[in-house]
């Protein structure tokens, strides 16, 4: 018996096993039996036969088994076991699937083939049912059914959707993306015989819709061939697509963009008929529409611009030409001309863009009057009211002659440029559009035949570098930049050298470092020699020595850092060749070849040599990373610059000279300059009291660079100490002071400022070990004495040192404690320190804090004196400790118990007499203690422990009764003393605003409570007016914060500043009416004179109508029946019914 015989015994219920076994040897790649040829080997009538049996097999097997059951019955353990495996079941499915499959490929045109198709039915319901868990089987099921619908058999349309259905699910699951949506690309045809509008494809559109979502299909080229075949599969359809790619536009990156514009072009493109004229109508002139009326803000209107400049891109084509033409037609000149003029900036984008929108099916002379006339348009938009319409005008205008230069007449290209030049670029309404004419004027450039042209007519910008708007100095610049490049002109002939030179000394960054780099290849040739380099280095320091500065600190972006040393060791050449001509030669021995070449005189020019060695030190500061990265050039240049430094202190003594030797050998070793560095500690010891940063600033750089800061800071220290008044004659330290001098505490505080206030020379201070800081922190705590001597004496003694210094001293023991405690690894140490100074200004500065009173009596008028004179001294003393704390606060060193001890001293100080002089400091020490206990600064916040909440509501709870208090005695200052109340107010604005700030950040108490006493003080004050009024006159409302009460004024002023504070003061109005707070006439009147002047402001409409709704509804419980016309209470309630209708008609 022949193995077809064989195997067509074996294709039934009885032989099953023998069937799953000849599958078996199909699948392996070992064994010669294959299906295939088998099947096509049959004759017609064994096809049949094994068709027939095939469908017999597979009709029993399914019976017994439903495909519903398989995964029940797999999954379930039960002790009655099904009769039929589902194992089994799947295996003869599968090979069922397998031989179908191998007899679609193998029939013939004519065939029958009706046992095949029951199988095929069969198979249909099975996938149909199929989960997703059984994933071979339901592949090999699909293919069948993807191979009827490619072959064309009975009954296609069906296997085909099914087919597509699921080909469609996979590609937007699978892994292997690129060969599901090849597959569905394969199966677009099976669309064909859909019914768009019947529900039960309503899934199948569902996915094709979400097709455009997905980046894999927008990227993939049988992606893109599919999503333009949906534009033809039914005009309705087009609308839909439009529709849910319009939505998903905002989503789309600017590349997923440039492929849905080249699906919507391709689309076009093949349309036809009811299809073209769809896309045309609903999605072209949309885009249109869109790019001309939406706002420039909105997310979508570039993602349109984008898709049409793609359109205007393709022009050229008579098909796209005409096509832009129609649809421009009806929208786009109204647009130009509208009263909007945004409306206006976006057509002309698209008008300059499209130019030139034609027909051209027209006649040659029909398009020139049409081209003349977009000229005529364009040349008037140049001339709009609004500066945008003339900016983007600028800008088309300029696209239209770098890309039509050739087509257009001479004369209006010479209008255009003159027009942008002479007026436009001097436009004085708009920097915008005098900037917009020299950035696009950089785009006429890119076209080399306006060169001859524009060489004529720049020149007249030259001006225009000088500017009063930077960024118009930039665009500017970056014209003559590209002028230079594209080699238009030379563009010194636009813009003189001096004018570049004097703009490079005085300009920003931004403008600067373009002129360095217009300029650079001028003054650093880097192709020339190094002697040219210097040659033309000395022609800018005299030119203009500023700029040459300038001009060098920025070198270093130009070039390479081996050139930039180059530059210093020729420039080094320079100057030693100055020293070998202006002194005797045995004086100078330099056995160096290096000076033989011939280098540029000097001749007695002391200026330009200073230049020159600032010079040296600029690019030595812009090239120090890399020398340290690279050690050998790094010794080299310290060995040639050391071996002259000596030479250099003794040939020049002029001041100019040595500021710039001095920054010099703060880059090299002490031993470069020996005679030099062994004097500068004594020079900083014979400083005048009275020196300026520039005597002793370069002095202490130096000694900090060469690892000599502890030197500084024992002269310091002992200057502080010796100036103190000595307590006995015990003295324990030993002078270290070799010479003789005097002890300038002045001067070491300066000298201390100016090491800490450089966060470079700071980090080396603060390594230099806890004992020398240690000991400069008790020397500047112990000046605390002498604060306290000059607090409690009448008079001032000569013999003391200044109570500024004493202050100083004392800030700078506060500031000294917060750098030793960030510096430190644990405890609180130095935080323990501040909280002893907090006790002691509670203790010993706070009394003074009184004020003086009028008496008759001499002693009490010697009392009167004293206390004039130390009560600012209290008040100076007890601000510049909260200023240091405030900094505490401000880098996060603060824990619990100093805030508890800082917010205690506020406490006490607001309790002193004269404790009010204080509140501004105290408003700032409340603002940064409630912004640190603000969420953002925990990250943790969600899960703080109990605990933890509870001390913060403590410390808030103590900073709202604080503000309470301030606010209590602006209050009292006011009604006792109108005119230093006043000034108060005025002191305390910034600091009120600060805190505000940061209350209204909270939505809980207590810390939002301070709205409410805000609420409450304007409230009581106003009433306080209302209730004195005796005349009608009298009842009038405000309309300012001016017309208000003194405190309220101050008050309303600050809140009417931000619109969060605004907001916040409005929801505290409506929550005190829901707690029935404000009841009387009086006080809804009071209500309502705040709510006027907020109106008047034109802030948070939304709050403010709430506000005055609450108000409405009690107001009328008040109404007065008078029929006395001159009645005040009546007044009032009119006034008051009038107000809230006035704003309530907002």
């Amino acid at each position: 018996m022949s193995k077809r015989e064989t195997f067509l015994e074996a294709a039934s219920k009885e032989n099953v096993e023998e069937f799953l076994r000849f599958i078996e040897l199909h699948k392996d790649k070992a064994d010669p039996f294959d299906v295939e040829e088998v099947v096509e080997e049959m004759p017609t009538g064994q096809r049949l036969t094994l068709w027939g049996k095939l469908s017999s097999l597979l009709q029993d097997v399914l019976q017994e088994l439903p495909p519903e059951r398989w995964v029940e019955d797999r999954e379930d353990d039960m002790e009655v076991q099904s009769a039929a495996d589902p194992s089994h079941v799947m295996a003869v499915v599968d090979a069922v699937t397998l031989v179908a499959y191998a007899s679609i490929k193998v029939l013939q045109d004519g065939d029958t083939y009706s046992s095949l198709l029951e199988i095929a039915h069969r198979l249909h319901m099975v996938l149909v049912s199929l989960p997703f868990s059984m994933a071979p089987l339901q592949r090999d099921i699909h293919v069948l059914c993807e191979a009827w619908w490619k072959k064309g058999l009975k009954d296609k349309e069906k296997f085909g959707r099914t087919a597509f259905l699921i080909s469609l699910q996979k590609s937007f699951t699978t892994k292997k993306l690129a060969v599901e949506i090849q597959r569905v690309w394969s199966l677009h045809g099976v669309l064909l015989s859909l019914d768009y509008t019947s529900e039960e494809n309503k899934q199948i559109i569902d996915l094709l819709l979400q097709c455009f979502h997905r980046p894999n299909y927008l990227r993939n080229d049988d992606g893109k061939r599919f999503l333009v075949f949906l534009f033809s599969w039914n005009v309705n359809f087009i609308c839909v697509i439009h529709s849910t790619i319009k939505n998903q536009l905002p989503f789309y990156s600017k590349t997923m963009t440039t492929h849905i514009m080249e699906i919507y072009f391709r689309a076009w493109k093949k349309a036809n008929g009811d299809f073209l004229e769809k896309i045309e109508s609903s999605c072209i002139q949309d885009f249109m529409q869109n790019a001309i009326f939406l706002h420039r803000a909105s997310p979508v209107h570039a993602k349109v611009r984008q898709i049409m400049s793609y359109f205007h891109s393709r022009q050229g084509s008579n098909k796209v030409d005409k096509m832009l033409s129609n649809l421009y037609k009806p929208i786009l000149w109204k647009a130009l001309s509208v009263p909007n003029f945004e409306v206006r900036a976006n057509a002309t984008l698209l008008f300059t863009e499209a130019f030139p929108v034609h027909d051209p099916e027209q006649n040659t002379q029909n398009i020139d009057e049409t081209i003349q006339k977009q000229l005529d348009t364009a040349m008037g938009l140049l001339d709009d009211p609004h500066p945008t319409v003339r900016s983007n005008a600028t800008l088309g205008v300029c696209k239209i002659l770098a890309r039509c230069w050739e087509l257009l007449p001479p004369t209006i290209i010479k209008d255009f440029l003159k027009k942008l030049v002479m007026e436009l670029a001097a436009d004085k309404s708009s920097a915008d559009v005098r900037c917009s004419v020299f950035k696009c004027l950089t785009i006429v450039l890119d076209n080399n035949l306006s060169h001859p042209l524009l060489e004529k007519l720049l020149p007249t910008l030259k001006y225009s570098l000088h500017d009063k708007s930077e960024k118009v100095r930039v665009a500017f610049l970056d014209m003559l930049i590209k002028i230079k490049a594209v080699r238009a002109a030379k563009f010194w002939d636009v813009c003189n050298m001096d004018h570049l030179l004097a703009r490079l000394a005085m300009d920003s960054h931004p403008v600067s470092k373009r002129i360095v780099n217009l300029l650079f290849k001028s003054f650093f040739p880097v192709n020339e020699s190094e002697r040219e380099w210097c040659c033309r280095c000395i022609t800018l320091l005299q030119m203009n020595p500023m700029a040459a500065r300038k001009f060098y600190q920025l070198a270093h972006n130009h070039t390479a850092p081996t050139n930039i040393i180059k530059m210093m060791l020729a420039i080094r050449r320079v100057v030693n060749s100055f020293i070998q001509t202006d002194c005797d030669q045995s004086e100078f021995h330099d056995s160096n070849k290096e000076n033989s070449e011939v280098q540029p005189s000097l001749g007695k020019d002391t200026a330009v040599l200073s230049s020159l060695l600032e010079v040296v030190v600029i690019l030595w500061r812009s090239v120090t990373k890399a020398l340290k990265q690279n050690e050998e050039a790094h010794k080299y240049t310290l060995a040639k610059f050391g071996s002259v430094m000596n030479k250099y202190f003794q040939a020049f003594e002029d001041e100019r000279c040595t500021a710039p030797l001095i920054q010099l050998a703060a880059f090299m070793p002490p031993a470069a300059a020996p005679a030099f560095s062994c004097g500068v500690l004594s020079r900083l010891r014979r400083m005048d009291s009275c020196a300026g940063p520039k005597q002793y600033s370069q002095l202490l750089d130096c000694m900090c660079s060469w690892g000599q800061a502890g030197d500084v800071l024992e002269l310091i220290t002992d200057w502080l100490t010796e100036a103190l008044p000595k307590q006995g004659d015990n003295s324990k330290r030993k002078v270290r002071i070799q010479e003789t001098a005097e002890a300038k505490p002045d001067l070491a505080l300066v000298y201390l400022e100016y090491l800490f206030i450089r966060p470079s020379l700071r980090d080396q201070v603060l390594g230099l070990g806890p004992r020398p800081l240690k000991e400069l922190h008790e020397v500047l705590g112990n000046w605390r004495s002498m604060l306290y001597t000059h607090l409690s004496s009448a008079a001032e003694d000569a013999k003391y040192p200044s109570v500024e210094t004493a202050l100083k001293a004392f800030v700078h023991h506060g500031q000294l404690s917060a750098h030793l405690q960030h510096s430190s690894s644990e405890g609180r140490e130095h935080l323990l320190s501040l909280d002893h100074v907090a006790a002691w200004v509670a203790e010993r500065v706070l009394p003074f804090l009184v004020k003086p009173t009028t008496n008759d009596d001499n002693d009490d008028d010697d009392d009167e004196k004293d206390s004039e004179k130390t009560q600012p001294l209290a008040a100076r003393i007890t601000e510049s400790f909260l200023a240091v704390c405030r900094d505490v606060l401000l880098v996060g060193l603060a824990d619990e118990a100093f805030t508890g001890h800082i917010l205690h001293l506020c406490s006490l100080t607001l309790l002193s007499e004269a404790g009010y002089l204080c509140i501004p400091a105290v408003l700032q020490i409340l603002k940064d203690v409630a912004d640190s206990y603000l969420p953002k600064h925990n990250n943790n916040n969600n899960n703080n422990p109990p605990a933890q909440e509870d001390a913060t509501t403590v410390a808030l709870g103590v900073v709202a009764n604080i503000f309470q208090k301030i606010i209590e005695l602006l209050a009292r200052r006011l009604r006792k003393d109108p005119e230093e109340g006043n000034r108060l107010c005025q002191s305390a604005v910034h600091g009120l605003a600060d805190f505000l700030k940061v209350a209204q950040t909270w939505d809980k108490a207590p810390l939002y409570g301070v709205f409410s006493t805000l609420f409450a003080v304007v409230v009581v004050e106003k009433r306080h007016l209302l209730q004195k009024m005796t005349h009608p006159e009298e009842v009038v409302t405000p309309e300012s914060v001016e017309d208000l009460p003194p405190l309220s004024s101050l008050l309303l002023s600050v809140i009417l500043k931000s619109s969060s504070l605004t907001k916040a003061f409005l929801t505290e109005v409506c929550s005190s009416f829901n707690s029935e707070a404000i009841s009387s006439l009086h006080e809804l009147a009071a209500v309502l004179h705040v709510l006027a002047v907020i109106r008047c402001t034109g802030q948070s409409r939304a709050s403010l109508k709430s506000a005055a709704t609450c108000v409405q509804q009690q107001i009328h419980k008040h109404a007065v029946t008078s029929g006395d016309t001159r009645d005040v209470q009546r007044l009032i309630y009119e006034s008051s019914v009038k107000t809230v209708k006035e704003i309530l008609d907002l």
